[in-house]
């Protein structure tokens, strides 16, 4: 997943339940100038910011990493 489907998937359940920026600033522990610019996809948030939100919105931040097909093992 890119980042801007992330971003938006985290604005779109925060919509879902209802919850302001303001609330999900508070809940997550995360500045609402950061989540303000996380969600118009600004900014660089860390991963530990992404689980916060995601925390708090009852998601889960999932990392895949993937092996470079020339790169010797």
């Amino acid at each position: 997943m890119h980042f801007i489907e992330i971003i938006k998937t985290i604005k779109e359940r925060r919509e879902v339940l209802q919850v302001t920026q303001e609330t999900l600033a508070e809940l997550s522990g995360v500045g609402l100038r950061t989540l303000k610019q996380l969600e118009s996809g600004k900014g660089n948030p860390t991963l530990l910011t992404l689980q916060k939100v995601a925390d708090v919105l009852g998601m889960e931040v999932c990392l895949k990493l993937k092996r470079l097909v020339n790169e010797k093992r």
